[in-house]
């Protein structure tokens, strides 16, 4: 097998998708208003990412899992998001996502996205409802960041070949600890602290920056 030459990693909700998965969820328990508002907070980096994950996903208790199906017919995948993926392997690269979203709709996306490998959260669930707990640890900042470097690592792929997309607050340390980060329809913070910026809605802006 010929070894990668880049790793591209990108977050999911708003990024690799155009959704924000917590809030479709949170849609099927009649609690999305105080769920968009608290994610909004956290993405613009004013409260802890964990802790407001945390009182999110409360707000989804007794949400039957079956709801799942329905979130997953409302995913959008960004436009440019396939052009993107296919670009990256044209040219021996790599795919990841890492999120603070959710397995439960990333292992049904992500495969027919193009992405080769993925991180997120998972939710807790008992007798067909969601519990309104994470099950595990939660993937915050410090986690996107390790995973972009582990996932290079086990690559054999330098951190300056590496390039991490972003929208919010705590995508910026896995922005950081990458060769190359990308501000995608970003937060002010984040694209403050990006060495791109790209507005539009459209990944395939991407593919003039890959190597």
């Amino acid at each position: 097998m010929t070894a990668a030459r880049f790793l591209v990693v990108l977050d999911a909700d708003s990024t690799l998708i155009r959704n924000e998965v917590i809030e479709l969820i949170a849609d099927e328990a009649g609690r999305r208003a105080e769920v968009q508002a608290a994610t909004e907070a956290a993405m613009r980096g004013e409260v802890d990412f964990s802790t407001s994950l945390r009182s999110r996903v409360e707000q989804l208790k007794g949400v039957p899992v079956d709801a799942f199906a329905r979130v997953l017919a409302r995913i959008e995948p960004t436009p440019g998001v396939r052009e993107l993926t296919t670009a990256v392997h044209a040219r021996g690269g790599v795919v990841g996502v890492v999120s603070g979203g959710f397995h439960e709709i990333l292992d049904e996306i992500a495969p027919g996205l193009g992405v080769d490998r993925w991180r997120a959260n998972r939710l807790a669930a008992e007798d067909g409802v969601l519990s309104g707990v994470v099950d595990g640890e939660i993937v915050d900042a410090a986690a996107k960041a390790s995973s972009l470097r582990d996932w290079a690592a086990e690559l054999g792929i330098a951190p300056r070949a590496t390039i991490a997309i972003g929208d919010g607050a705590n995508d910026l340390k896995m922005m950081a600890a990458a060769g190359l980060g990308i501000a995608f329809n970003a937060k002010p913070a984040v694209r403050a602290a990006a060495a791109v910026v790209i507005g539009p809605q459209d990944l395939s802006e991407v593919i003039a920056l890959l190597p």
